[in-house]
């Protein structure tokens, strides 16, 4: 009982739901008013992939019954269904968006639409000119919803075919407490990720809000919003420009009927992909098995039957219980493995203070280049790439520069795993090891992608990590890289605010004389300040 949006199933729990199929169910609506079939109820249509949607508009009165009330008479009715995208244009949004407001759950009547054969490239569903009842008695709907099954199996196994990577819609929250420009860099930045981590960004959905909402992050419409975005796009991933609690997740999946993930976890993909040593890889099954602990759906503390008392005794542990011990002993066992790969690296620091080797590491934000100014210095074929985080184990290289007194200067130079803003605390975790190497480091080099348009905020993201360091690092040469992709005015701003950076290109080889003489130093003050 209610309208079509009022009454609709979430897509999990409806009989079928996939791409190439409808969900089985065929809604009936009326409605007092000789309009067409709302946008919302359109909407919820397309959201539960229905078999058809029928449209009853009633006149004001009809004959009186019995015992009180009255009957209206069906004036006229409208099939509607959806339609296979092909290559139309995406859905357009502005209308919906005005109409459902997060947290509305009336209905919103819709201005008409004309009243004829309607296929329009802006929506994917078509609605028939106005029917009496007999030519809506005659419609063959089995016929009609084979016919349609077969066109969204050709489509969907179409886009299968050439389906190796994911199809993702990105979605972005404005709060109150960020700027315009703080939202489209972190728009930006998880659009990176999600590329780098081999997914395509299909379509970006924007919302405004105070704050993000407890159960869902965006609102109620914007979730139907979403999901219907997901369906026009055929996107089989939505990821979120910000961190979600396990709850979020699980309503988001429930409402929009496909898998959704936050940065962190496309950051934890990322690095999976990327690790090469068995440190690395150490480092992430670790930081994974932190991060899906506590996504495992159930109900935590309260399902478990080990501590003893009421409520406890009855048939044994759970499959979630098993899973659950399962991860708990082998994030135990990895948490030891990575204790002593601290002491052994740990050990390794101590073999070069003990032969008196001076070392430097390389920080920056993730793509800064500095795996390339790595090569460039020590002759290194380090992978080197334009992605984010395209290398996560810290590599270590000795290096032979000029020292302030003209003798050669022996040292060791360490490229560390990119820093990136907010960095998740579960990596921050895993790789210790490696954050290791920085404040254990005599000195630092901290390389900035000046060409970045947000080069300031990372600067600031950097210096954040650094600063909460357990350990305080060691003093810090600021090198402004890439230098040859962009202009004076960039370049006089950075000289400005930085008076004693130096300014080079890794890539193309300039300022490297520049940088060795200041490099001997940073060393020089390093180790024997005045």
């Amino acid at each position: 009982m209610g309208s079509p949006r009022q009454t609709q199933i979430a897509p999990l729990e409806l009989p079928r739901y996939g791409g190439g199929r409808l969900s089985g169910i065929r809604c009936i609506a009326t409605h007092l008013k000789p309009e067409t079939p709302s946008e919302a109820a359109l909407t919820a249509m397309a959201i539960q992939r229905l078999d058809a949607l029928v449209w009853l508009t009633l006149t004001g009165g009809g004959f009186q019954r019995r015992g009180g009330g009255a009957t209206g008479y069906i004036q006229e009715t409208y099939l509607a269904h959806l339609i296979p995208q092909g290559d139309q244009p995406n859905f357009e949004f502005s209308v919906l968006s005005a109409q459902l407001e997060p947290d509305s759950t009336d209905e919103i009547e819709e201005p008409s639409i004309q009243k004829s054969l309607i296929k329009t490239q802006h929506f994917p569903w078509k609605i028939s000119e106005p029917l009496n009842l007999d030519e809506l008695a005659n419609q063959d709907f089995l016929d009609l919803v084979e016919g349609l099954e077969a066109e969204f199996e050709a489509e969907f196994v179409a886009g299968e075919v050439d389906a190796d990577q994911d199809k993702v819609l990105l979605v972005g929250v404005m709060t109150q407490h960020m700027t315009q420009l703080e939202f489209e860099d972190g728009l930006a930045e998880i659009t990176r990720l999600v590329e780098s981590a081999g997914g395509q960004v299909l379509q970006t959905v924007r919302q405004k809000r105070s704050r993000p909402h407890p159960q869902t992050v965006v609102g109620e419409g914007k979730v139907q919003e979403i999901s219907l975005a997901a369906q026009t796009v055929s996107a089989n991933l939505v990821v979120f420009d910000r961190d979600l609690a396990p709850a979020q997740i699980r309503n988001l999946e429930t409402q929009i009927g496909i898998r959704v993930v936050d940065r962190t976890e496309v950051i934890l993909d990322i690095f999976a992909q990327r690790a090469r040593t068995s440190e690395g890889k150490l480092q992430v099954e670790l930081a994974q098995l932190e991060y899906a602990l506590p996504r495992l759906r159930g109900r935590g503390q309260a399902m478990s039957r080990q501590g003893g008392g009421i409520g406890t005794r009855g048939p044994g542990e759970t499959k979630l219980e098993t899973e659950r011990r399962t991860i708990a002993k082998r994030i135990s066992r990895l948490q030891q493995e990575v204790n002593q790969l601290l002491a052994h690296r740990f050990r390794l620091r101590q073999n070069r203070h003990h032969h008196d080797v001076p070392s430097v590491a390389i920080v920056g934000y993730t793509n800064a280049g500095k795996s390339t100014l790595l090569n460039l210095l020590t002759n290194s074929e380090v992978y080197a790439a334009d992605q984010l985080f395209a290398t996560l184990d810290p590599t270590t290289r000795r290096l032979t520069i000029p020292g302030v007194t003209g003798e050669p200067l022996s040292l060791v130079l360490t490229d560390t795993v990119g820093f990136i803003r907010e960095l998740p605390p579960a990596l921050i975790d895993a790789f210790r090891a490696t954050l290791e190497e920085v404040t254990d480091a005599d000195a630092l080099l901290h390389l900035v992608d000046l060409s970045h348009p947000a080069w300031q905020s990372q600067i600031r993201s950097v210096m954040n990590i650094l600063t909460d360091m357990p350990v305080t690092p060691g003093p810090a040469l600021v090198v402004f890289n890439k230098i040859d992709a962009v202009d004076g005015d960039t370049l006089a701003l950075a000289r400005e605010e930085f008076p004693q950076a130096v300014f080079i290109s890794a890539a193309k080889g300039l300022g490297m004389e520049t940088l060795r003489d200041r490099l001997a130093q940073l060393i020089q003050y390093a180790l024997y300040p005045r």
